[in-house]
């Protein structure tokens, strides 16, 4: 796929983070598209994940787009403009462009040589196999990582999590042709560490 056919708002923030010299990549639903190559479906936003020990060279790369950090620290709903004070985990920063195209970083935990996805019960994936490069040329995460964060969204606690959301169920479905077979058994152990009930247990048993 050529660089035209990237969808405009993922090569608009793909622009912004032009000259980055750390590790960032698409996360959520733009990177589902990324791996299949075409929109799948609507997207309000352009998520990018990067890692957490990065945020400082993050805040210079976007300091001068009003970015919003969000830990907490602060309140939940705050607008308080990030000026660079280190975020606690869990975090993200949120940004919008002047024509309100809403974009933001999952700040991401590593142990190299892993990928930390949850701390209790732990959940880690080989760093090495966490990020591929689908055929827009931007780095996204492996189709394994999107399914365990669809699943089981990051968290540091063990509150009650809510059933998946219908977008969540959409991108589930389309990535599920895509993953390794290597990659199932984790995903079972993984998701049924957390949730042992889990609707999308018996798919990925049962399609392997």
């Amino acid at each position: 796929m050529s660089p035209d056919s990237i969808p405009e708002p993922v090569a608009r923030i793909a622009a912004v983070m032009d000259g980055f010299a750390h590790n960032w990549f698409l996360c959520g639903g733009w990177a589902v598209d990324a791996w299949l190559g075409r929109t799948t479906r609507e997207h309000h936003d352009v998520d990018l994940a990067a890692f957490h020990d990065d945020q400082a060279a993050i805040f210079a790369q976007v300091a001068t787009r009003k970015p919003i950090g969000h830990d907490d620290n602060v309140a939940g709903d705050t607008q308080e403009p990030w000026e660079g004070r280190w975020l606690d985990m869990p975090a993200h920063v949120h940004l919008r462009e002047a024509d309100g195209l809403d974009w933001e970083f999952q700040l991401c935990e590593r142990n190299d040589p892993e990928l930390v996805l949850r701390r209790e019960p732990r959940t880690t994936f080989p760093l090495e196999k966490a990020v591929g490069m689908p055929g827009w040329g931007i780095p996204a995460l492996s189709p394994a990582v999107i399914v365990y964060y669809k699943a089981i969204p990051p968290t540091w606690s063990n509150e009650p999590r809510d059933p998946p959301r219908p977008h969540d169920i959409h991108d589930f479905e389309v990535l599920l042709p895509l993953l390794r077979d290597a990659d199932r058994p984790w995903l079972v152990e993984s998701i049924g560490a957390c949730e042992p009930e889990h609707p999308w247990l018996a798919r990925l048993i049962g399609s392997g």
